[in-house]
C-alpha cells in the first residue's frame, strides 16, 4: 500500500491531544520547532535527540520531518552560526527543509506516556501517578431546566468534561428553583417579558481539565436554551490523578531484589548504579523517566521498595536510607523506549503514513 503523505499540523496535533503542550513543565520547550504547519509531510523519523547525525539519517530516508523527546532547541537562541552540533543540526535541517517537534516533559506527565512505557518494561500493571500535579481541574456549575439537562450534558461530555480518572460522563445534579424577569429586549426561552418567570431547574457540576475548559465553555453556551447563561467555574487543589511526575505499581509478586536489578540490566541494557541492598525481596516500585532523585522522597512515601530512574549525584544515593533501593540507570537507557511509544502511537493514528525509527543511538555516554 503506498503511503500517504499527511499536513504537518494534522501530525502536531495527533500529538498535542494525546500530550497537551500545557501539560509541560515551565523550563521545558515542547512544541514545533521548525516548520509550516500547512507543509506536507511524506515520513516522519522519529529519534531520542536531534543531531547533525540524525539529520543525515532523516535526508538519507526521505523524511522531512524529525519528531524528538528531547528538544533541539531548548535555551534561548540568540544566534545561529553552526557553533555546536545542535546548531550545525538546526542550519542543516532548514537547509534541506526538514521540520523538528519535540514531545518531551508533556509526555513525561500523562499516564499513558514515557513511564507507562518504562513500567510495561518492569513488568508493572495498575500503575498511578506518583506525584499528581495540583491545579489543573476546575469545577464547572451551570443552571439549566429539568428538560434540557441530558442535552447539555451530552454536549459538554463529548466536549471533555465530565471525566475522571477510567470514568467519562460524571456529574452531580441537585433540583431546585430559578428565577428571572426577562427585559423588553430580552428574548427569553421561558416565561414572558417583563414578568417574574420562575423555573424548576438543575444545577449540573462536572469536573473540567483547564486546559479544555474553554471548549467546554463554548459549547455549554451553544447548547443551553437560555439566552443568559448562569453558571460558576470553581478552582480545584485536587491532584489529577492521571498527569504528573514518575508512577509507582506493585509486582504481582515480591522478587528477589538482586534478580530484578539483574531484570533492570537486561531490559534496559548500560550499567545500573544501585545503593544498599537493605531488604531480600521487593514488591512495589516507583520509577521516573529522566532525571527523577526529585521525587525520591515521593516513592518513599508510598512505600516503594526500589526506586529507578537516571542522573542520581553521588551525595543524592545517601539519601537511600536503608530505607529503599534506588537504581539509576542513566538517562538515555531509562527514555530509550519513548521512541517506540511515539511511533506506535502515530502509526496507529495514522496506519499509512510513514513513521521511520532511527537507527543511530544518540547516547554521549560509553561504557567499558
Amino acid at each position: 500500500m503506498e503511503a500517504k503523505s499527511l499536513k504537518l499540523n494534522s501530525i502536531a496535533k495527533c500529538l498535542e491531544e494525546w500530550a497537551p503542550l500545557s501539560l509541560q513543565e515551565s523550563y521545558d520547550n515542547s512544541r514545533l520547532l521548525y516548520g509550516e504547519p500547512e507543509a506536507t509531510v511524506h515520513a516522519a523519523l522519529v529519534c531520542l535527540d536531534v543531531t547533525s547525525f540524525i539529520v543525515d539519517e532523516a535526508i538519507a530516508k526521505g523524511a522531512n520531518l524529525i519528531i524528538s523527546h528531547h528538544p533541539l532547541i531548548f535555551g534561548g537562541l540568540k544566534s545561529l552560526t553552526g557553533k555546536n552540533d545542535s546548531e550545525k543540526a538546526l542550519i542543516k535541517a532548514i537547509q534541506n527543509n526538514i521540520a523538528i517537534y519535540a514531545c518531551h516533559t508533556n509526555l513525561d506527565n500523562v499516564i499513558n506516556g514515557v513511564n507507562s512505557a518504562i513500567g510495561k518494561r518492569l513488568g508493572l500493571s495498575q500503575m498511578k501517578i506518583l506525584a499528581p500535579k495540583e491545579n489543573l481541574l476546575k469545577k464547572l456549575v451551570v443552571y439549566v431546566p429539568e428538560a434540557d439537562w441530558q442535552k447539555l450534558s451530552e454536549a459538554m461530555w463529548q466536549a471533555g468534561a465530565g471525566s475522571i480518572g477510567n470514568y467519562d460522563e460524571c456529574s452531580f445534579r441537585t433540583v431546585g428553583t430559578g428565577t428571572f424577569k426577562a427585559s423588553a429586549n430580552a428574548n427569553p426561552a421561558k416565561g414572558e417579558k417583563g414578568i417574574r418567570h420562575e423555573e424548576k431547574e438543575f444545577r449540573l457540576e462536572v469536573l473540567v481539565e483547564a486546559q479544555v475548559l474553554n471548549k467546554v465553555l463554548d459549547v455549554m453556551h451553544r447548547a443551553h436554551p437560555y439566552e443568559e447563561v448562569a453558571y460558576d467555574i470553581f478552582d480545584l487543589n485536587n491532584p489529577h490523578p492521571q498527569v504528573g511526575s514518575g508512577m509507582y505499581g506493585d509486582l504481582e509478586e515480591a522478587v528477589n531484589a538482586h534478580d530484578f536489578l539483574r531484570h533492570i540490566k537486561k531490559e534496559f541494557g548500560g550499567i545500573v548504579r544501585y545503593t544498599k541492598v537493605h531488604q531480600d525481596s521487593i514488591r512495589r516500585i516507583a520509577w521516573c523517566g529522566g532525571s527523577g532523585s526529585f521525587l525520591l522522597n515521593k516513592a518513599k512515601s508510598v512505600g516503594a521498595d526500589l526506586f529507578l530512574s537516571s542522573d542520581f549525584k553521588y551525595h543524592q544515593f545517601f539519601e537511600a536510607d536503608n530505607e529503599i533501593l534506588i537504581a539509576d540507570i542513566g538517562h538515555f537507557e531509562n527514555e530509550q523506549f519513548t521512541i517506540d511509544l511515539i511511533a506506535e502511537h502515530l502509526r496507529k493514528k495514522f496506519p499509512n503514513f510513514a513513521v521511520l525509527l532511527t537507527e543511530n543511538s544518540t547516547n554521549p555516554i560509553n561504557y567499558i
